[in-house]
């Protein structure tokens, strides 16, 4: 038997002479074998910066540049990065204006009865054009405020006087 260093961690081992002469020995455990196979290299996910492995085909797979430990970290970064005009499902705004006061900070409150109840609770364009989704024109309204607000002028005109 002769003694020989592992290849991965260094550590001393004996080998046969004729496995030696035959290329094997050069790794104490099947562990150490099964790193020295890896040709990828360690990266860092970019939502919770764990250390991940990646191979080198993985490596080159990334269209954005960046790796990610899970699908919810994907999922997390993606949900960030392509919302509004960047979604592939955008169509103009026409059916994002909960989403724009929420993302905003506006507290879901109705802005006439102060009801903060979220399931009658909709998003209000103050000058009335479904096309202007600029935070500054909408709020949020009951359904009966904003009914009241469509259909009844002098309560549009309260609506109008409270947000100014």
């Amino acid at each position: 038997m002769i003694r020989v260093k592992c290849s991965i961690c260094a550590k001393c081992f004996e080998v046969k002479a004729s496995h030696q002469k035959r290329g094997w020995g050069k790794y104490c455990s099947t562990n150490c074998r099964s790193k020295s196979q890896l040709r990828g290299q360690s990266v860092t996910c970019h939502t919770c910066h764990q250390q991940i492995y990646r191979s080198p085909r993985m490596l080159t797979r990334s269209k954005s540049g960046f790796y990610f430990c899970s699908k919810s970290c994907q999922t997390l970064w993606r949900n960030k990065t392509f919302i509004g005009e960047k979604s592939a499902n955008w169509k103009n705004g026409e059916q994002a204006y909960r989403k724009i006061l929420l993302r905003g900070g506006v507290e879901p409150v109705c802005a006439i009865c102060k009801n903060s109840d979220p399931r009658i609770l909709s998003a209000h364009h103050i000058d009335h054009d479904r096309s202007n989704n600029h935070i500054r024109n909408l709020i949020w309204l009951c359904f009966n405020c904003h009914y009241l607000s469509h259909h009844d002028s002098s309560f549009n005109q309260k609506v109008l006087n409270m947000v100014v």
